[in-house]
């Protein structure tokens, strides 16, 4: 396999995490017992760009079906994160009833929205039927397409130039980078702005995120490969700002290549910090797969320990991070009976491999386990605070990235 940005011959493993179905592909109580679809879940480091990436084995309209579950306005501290963006950005950039923004994955409306409330023209790019449905019942308007050069340049024929175009969390998940990129210029006015948000590879190797690895993320992305990836297409950074969401993100500020705006200290600061981290040397990536196997090994350890001691152990949060982890630990519903998540396209429905049903929140407090696994540790904070009650009665929460955390 070559490099998808550099074209370089891919030799350096990061990470092997066996073979799995796609990790938004759950199940109804029709299609639990036909046969699933397995892929490998590899990752692979280019030592010529430091774009560290998927092995290559499916197109992306496997991935992101029309009825994609995954809504982003179910968490509410995400929602706090879209309307505080959209504040600021309104703000820095002069945006008006004049302006056009238009968001590339633009999901179920949760960015958007508010600036339709500012009455700030919008436009979102979206795929999947299901997300854009409920977009549209907010009064945005969606195109249903993937997005890349060809529409980025029909965008730019029929006048559709932006003076903002966001990506939240959309980047890792294009399997050609080169050509999204591209888009975004074609579809960027002369002084516009681009601002993508994506989990921090830094990050990912810092605190053993394996479980953010899988099939829909195609790429991992530090500050270095981004600036690289924008400066082929004819763009640059002039600014990064470091987020929480996600176990670490960064959120890049760019434009056009020839534009005059200064390229602010920060930028020179996180690729210093991404150097001292050893971002461009091989020793971090080859130090992973270990670090990843004692996280599943200590889950097992946990699962297994409370299933002989009689104790009950129920999960929260049927997100993707969850589904990898299960997977990779061969988590089944002997050790772990149900997961609840509030996401109400989930319920009833199972999680892809490990088969184990995902149930309503409201089950807990009927159950009352003696512990609860968070599965997306990235919002445990509101998951504990969601389910104080259960806390009051005795359940105790466990993370387990990354080390295992019983509070």
């Amino acid at each position: 396999m070559k490099c998808r940005h550099c074209q370089a011959e891919l030799t350096v493993p990061l990470v092997d995490l066996g073979a799995a179905p796609p990790s938004n592909a759950y199940l109804t109580a029709e299609t639990l017992h036909a046969p699933e679809k397995y892929f490998p879940l590899r990752v692979l480091v280019c030592t010529q760009c430091w774009l560290v990436q998927t092995e290559d084995y499916a197109q992306a309209d496997e991935l992101f079906s029309s009825d994609y579950a995954y809504f982003s306005s179910t968490s509410s501290g995400w929602l706090s994160h879209a309307a505080r963006y959209a504040e600021k950005m309104t703000e820095e950039l002069g945006l008006t009833g004049d302006s056009l923004v238009i968001e590339i994955a633009s999901n179920d409306g949760y960015l958007l929205k508010n600036f339709v409330a500012a009455g700030i023209p919008c436009l979102g790019i979206e795929p999947t039927d299901s997300t854009a449905a409920a977009a549209e019942k907010l009064d945005i308007p969606v195109m249903r397409e993937f997005f890349g050069e060809q529409l980025g340049l029909q965008l730019s024929a029929t006048g559709k130039q932006a003076d903002l175009i966001a990506g939240n969390n959309v980047y890792a998940h294009v399997p050609d980078i080169n050509d999204f990129t591209r888009g975004m210029k074609s579809a960027l006015k002369p002084s516009g702005t681009i601002t993508l948000e994506f989990p921090h590879l830094m990050r990912l190797l810092e605190h053993t995120q394996f479980d953010t690895i899988y099939h829909e993320h195609f790429s991992y992305l530090s500050l270095y490969t981004v600036e690289r990836i924008f400066r082929k297409a004819g763009l640059r950074v002039w600014n990064v700002e470091e987020l929480s969401t996600h176990g670490g993100s960064l959120r890049v500020f760019g434009g056009h290549i020839e534009e005059t705006r200064q390229v602010l200290p920060a930028v020179n600061a996180m690729l210093a910090e991404e150097a001292k981290q050893g971002l461009q040397t091989l020793v971090v990536y080859q130090q992973f797969q270990a670090k990843a196997d004692r996280i599943k090994d200590d889950l097992l350890t946990f699962l297994i320990e409370q299933k002989r001691t009689g104790k009950t152990v129920a999960a929260y949060g049927a997100a993707a991070k969850g589904n990898t982890l299960l997977n990779y630990a061969g988590v089944k519903p002997d050790l772990l009976p149900f997961v609840c998540d509030a996401a109400a396209s989930k319920q009833g429905k199972f999680m892809p491999g490990s088969h184990i049903p995902i149930l309503a929140p409201a089950v807990l407090l009927e159950q009352r386990p003696d512990y609860l696994l968070i599965l997306p540790w990235n919002i445990a904070a509101e998951v504990k605070q969601q389910n104080a009650r259960l806390a009051e009665l005795g359940t105790k929460f466990v993370t387990v990235v990354p080390q295992l955390e019983i509070v």
